[in-house]
């Protein structure tokens, strides 16, 4: 059983949803990130996103947008990304680690060099923006060989034909985009987003996460509470951005984290 399935497993016995964050590699530096990748799971994360920078992040917003450059600019880049992974996987061998990003990055890497590569590092799955399912093959496949899982975007437009294609190939989670529009920028209808979980989750097996549009601990136990993991972004990427030195940053980012956290794993009591 992969890191992912085995995480969702042991919060479905608890009746526990996830908690995960995101954060972009290398904003504002890559010690930073470092510091925040140990202590995230201590401050009840379930699942870490870790972005990619790039310089085009087309679905996402001002902030995410703002943290790709500051990444970039401060030299991150995909090999350094991995051997933050790496220093990760030292003293946590079971928190699921989801690289997401463009395809971009990917391509110049070389595919089947990067599956065989994130997977050694002890990458658990992917979330690849701009690569649409019917034209993944060339990064899945090779994922597959080193048992990562892609994991699919669906959205308030995914109709029924849509999903199915979706669906095919799609593993470890369903990532539900709450909002039309990119990261951070709009706030999600509960009553909609519950609706559209429960239409995914009788069409698929995978467990169910929900992001774009997650800013507090109340929105996170809101969704939380029918969902099977709460996805927040830009909001943490704003805290870290927003303090007065960088160990002030970091001690107001995990405090967040543990917010949101707890909020997301006492939403069904």
């Amino acid at each position: 059983m992969s890191r992912i399935a085995k995480r969702f497993a042991e919060l479905k016995k608890q009746n526990r949803a996830a908690f995960v964050p995101f954060l972009t590699a290398g904003d504002p530096d890559a010690e930073t990130t470092a510091a925040l990748l140990e202590k995230l799971p201590a401050a009840g994360a379930d699942v870490i996103e870790l972005g990619v920078p790039f310089s085009d992040p087309m679905a996402d917003g001002p902030a995410i947008q703002a943290s790709s450059l500051r990444a970039l600019n401060a030299g991150m880049t995909l090999p350094k990304i991995l051997e933050l992974v790496r220093r990760f996987r030292k003293h946590d061998h079971t928190t699921p680690i989801v690289l997401m990003g463009y395809y971009n990055p990917i391509h110049a890497y070389g595919t089947a060099r990067f599956a065989k590569d994130v997977a050694e590092a002890g990458v658990d799955g992917l979330i690849t923006v701009d690569l649409p399912p019917e034209e993944d093959d060339v990064l899945r496949l090779p994922a597959a060989a080193h048992k990562l899982d892609i994991v699919r975007l669906a959205t308030p437009t995914t109709d029924d034909a849509r999903l199915s294609v979706v669906l095919d190939g799609a593993g470890g989670f369903l990532y539900y985009v709450s909002i039309a529009g990119v990261t951070g920028t709009k706030s999600f209808t509960e009553s909609d987003v519950r609706t559209a979980v429960a239409r995914l989750k009788s069409a698929s097996g995978l467990p169910c996460a929900v992001g774009f549009g997650i800013k507090t601990p109340e929105q996170a136990a809101a969704i939380a509470a029918f969902a099977d993991a709460a996805v927040v972004g830009s909001a943490i990427v704003e805290r870290l951005a927003s303090g007065a030195e960088k160990g002030e940053r970091l001690r107001d980012t995990l405090e967040f984290c543990a917010a949101l956290a707890q909020a997301a794993h006492a939403a069904r009591g």
